[in-house]
């Protein structure tokens, strides 16, 4: 067995988090509502719209598919927008499962908050961006969650997950 972990396990981990959140969500729908201000959001359910949308968005360049305009997205309710995850999901999955995708080839990204060299970025450091990218959301949201007097039950670290032995 290899010592690295691989993108198979990040996204196992990072599916299990959002599925885990998911099911917070759809027993505290209140919580959805509160305010938040972390990722441009104004509510915690508009935090949890950009953590999937950005997933589906990153899956999409990554396997050089149309990228999903983000005024496009669900704003809710909470199932619809869960299936931006999913969908992301199932892109990766298919990506994975391809033993002739090439994960080292270069995709070029024109955002302007790169810096003016870093631009061109390999399929399987914008994977491990956009799994690390939602696991350190949900710990910012858990974190606002705990604040407002709302402690979620989830053990969202990886030393909890099953993703990893």
């Amino acid at each position: 067995m290899t010592p690295a972990v691989t993108l198979e396990e990040l996204l196992a981990w990072n599916d299990e988090a959002s599925q885990q959140w998911k099911a917070h969500f759809g027993m505290h729908t209140t919580q959805l509502d509160l305010p938040c201000d972390i990722g441009g959001a104004a509510t915690v359910q508009a935090f949890v719209r950009h953590i999937w949308s950005a997933e589906l968005r990153w899956a999409q360049r990554i396997a050089d598919q149309p990228v999903t305009d983000r005024d496009a997205m669900p704003t809710g309710p909470l199932e619809a927008i869960f299936a931006l995850h999913t969908q992301a999901v199932a892109i990766f999955r298919s990506l994975l499962g391809d033993p002739v995708f090439n994960w080292e080839h270069s995709v070029a990204l024109d955002f302007p908050r790169l810096a003016p060299n870093a631009h061109d970025f390999t399929r399987r450091k914008l994977a491990a961006h956009a799994l690390f990218h939602s696991q350190r959301h949900w710990a910012q949201l858990a974190t606002l969650l705990r604040q407002a007097g709302h402690a979620a039950e989830i053990r969202g670290d990886l030393l909890f997950s099953s993703a990893l032995r």
